[in-house]
């Protein structure tokens, strides 16, 4: 008796589509014009961008019906020049089409009015340049991305969350940049605690690939009751962006993310005078993690007051973001260590800080959350603009059990964040309690040590009483052999 053949399970779209850019990905490593991912991933986001776009506009078709005005019109559509597998353009042809016609087309769409999606897609691809130099290659990997139907919401919404771990690729590719690709659970947790609503202006000053602007928007949509409330929470969703790559790729995250007019600017946040933020430019909320370690020129540190000058941007986004605040607004922030003790003029800025908002919870974070991008110790302030700070909560993360911090290959989770949401005390913070993992200090302890948030726990149990031993004898043995290989190097200093 013959046997009987397995039916083959559905594909599920996010198999499919992840199968299709692994597919395209080794496609395009034969192409002498890109190098690395660092050139494959914004080639292939523009194209399926491309793609999901089309598919975007044929819902509207459908939705709007005669009413309705595509935004790329004939032969510039998907559909027209890259979905034709027979007679559609290939080799030099097909680059010379993509590189002097269709990017050129684009570059040039201007729109009729408010919220015209032709803006934005002018703004996306001002700066969009086609890195492929084999045609036929070109025309192998549109072929392959033509596979994937991006028809329907759930398509869009599975090509918004891969797109974005091509993001978390595309800053592991480009390496000590001081770029920092904020985790998606730091950033779900600075939106929850948060906690934006409708109505209400946000704002992220240094956007990069726009995470928080689409986690808030993630947050919001139960809340959207109409085509208005859509609209308008569009309208509040705001950015700015200084590098034209994150730029780009943050629009196109937002539009994946059936945003149709993305406000995000490109530009330097840190360009303009704080003195110049009128009432009309402040925001309700802002939600960021700003550069750290970088430096800004002299003309940009002059836009600050001259006692708070500096050149690093930890520093100056701190004062901006405070200066962004509507009163009665609120921030989360993400800071480097140095940033809780650094006297100096550092001192200065956290006084102000201290003085005109309520600074209520510093959120200290383990070791490796931002891995590979950088070691360094990071935490997240919350404040409001109410006043004066009479009281500062810390809460420590622990690390996970039974290792020292978090790394790349086993990153921090959203759900090791429960406890201290547990412990938070809902909007009004009411409740709290000092833990093994919570403390408070009165203002009167900061003022008097030069404003100096570095505050060790004090409530936490000793390392050594709840190590194992193994572990501490490991730990006794790494750090002997560290003492041993720097007396070698001074040995042989000396020697020379």
């Amino acid at each position: 008796m013959p046997k009987r053949k397995t039916p083959a399970l559905p594909t599920s779209p996010q198999a499919k589509l992840s199968g299709v850019i692994k597919t395209v990905r080794d496609m395009m490593r034969k192409d002498a014009g890109l190098n690395g991912d660092i050139d494959r991933i914004p080639q292939l986001a523009w194209l399926l961008f491309l793609k999901a776009f089309d598919g975007l506009e044929e819902r509207r078709a459908i939705v709007e019906g005669a009413g309705f005005r595509p935004a790329i019109g004939e032969p510039y559509r998907w559909r027209d020049w890259a979905a034709d597998r027979v007679d559609g353009r290939t080799g030099d042809a097909l680059v010379e089409f993509v590189n002097n016609e269709l990017l050129t087309y684009l570059r040039g769409l201007t729109g009729a009015g408010a919220d015209d999606p032709r803006d934005v897609l002018a703004a996306v691809f001002k700066e969009t340049f086609n890195r492929m130099l084999s045609g036929y290659l070109l025309r192998d990997v549109l072929n392959k991305i033509d596979e994937v139907n991006f028809a329907s919401s759930d398509d869009i919404h599975t090509m918004a969350h891969l797109y974005e771990s091509m993001l978390r690729e595309m800053r592991d590719a480009a390496g000590d940049s001081g770029e920092f690709y904020t985790p998606r659970p730091v950033i779900r947790f600075m939106v929850e605690q948060i906690h934006p609503i409708l109505g209400e202006r946000i704002l992220d000053p240094a956007c990069g690939t726009g995470g928080f602007l689409v986690e808030t928007l993630e947050h919001l949509r139960p809340t959207l009751g109409s085509v208005e409330d859509v609209r308008a929470l569009e309208g509040d969703l705001r950015g700015i962006e200084k590098k034209p790559l994150p730029y780009l790729l943050g629009m196109m995250n937002l539009l994946l993310h059936e945003v149709q007019q993305p406000h995000i600017v490109r530009a330097n946040a840190l360009a303009r005078p704080v003195t110049e933020i009128r009432k009309a430019d402040r925001v309700d909320v802002v939600l960021t993690n700003p550069p750290f370690g970088g430096e800004e020129e002299k003309g940009i540190q002059a836009n600050f007051p001259e006692a708070t000058r500096t050149a690093e941007t930890a520093w100056l986004f701190l004062q901006l973001v405070q200066r962004m605040l509507d009163r009665g607004g609120r921030c989360a922030v993400v800071v480097p260590n140095g940033v809780l003790f650094s006297g100096g003029v550092g001192a200065k800025i956290k006084e102000r800080l201290l003085t005109e908002c309520n600074l209520h919870t510093v959120v200290r974070l383990p070791q490796g959350v931002f891995a590979p991008y950088t070691t360094i110790p990071t935490n997240i302030l919350f404040f409001d603009k109410v006043g004066r700070t009479k009281e500062l909560w810390f809460y420590e993360l622990p690390a996970p059990e039974g290792r020292k911090g978090y790394a790349k290959t086993r990153p921090l989770r959203f759900e090791e964040f429960a406890p201290c949401q547990s412990w938070w005390g809902g909007r009004n913070r009411r409740g709290r309690k000092e833990t093994e993992r919570a403390w408070r200090i009165p203002i009167v302890d900061i003022e008097t040590d030069d404003y100096n948030l570095d505050r060790r726990n004090p409530n936490a149990a000793t390392d050594l009483s709840h190590r194992p031993p193994v572990e501490l004898l490991t730990e006794l043995i790494e750090t002997e052999e560290e003492i041993m290989r720097i007396l070698c190097e001074i040995e042989g200093e000396l020697a020379k």
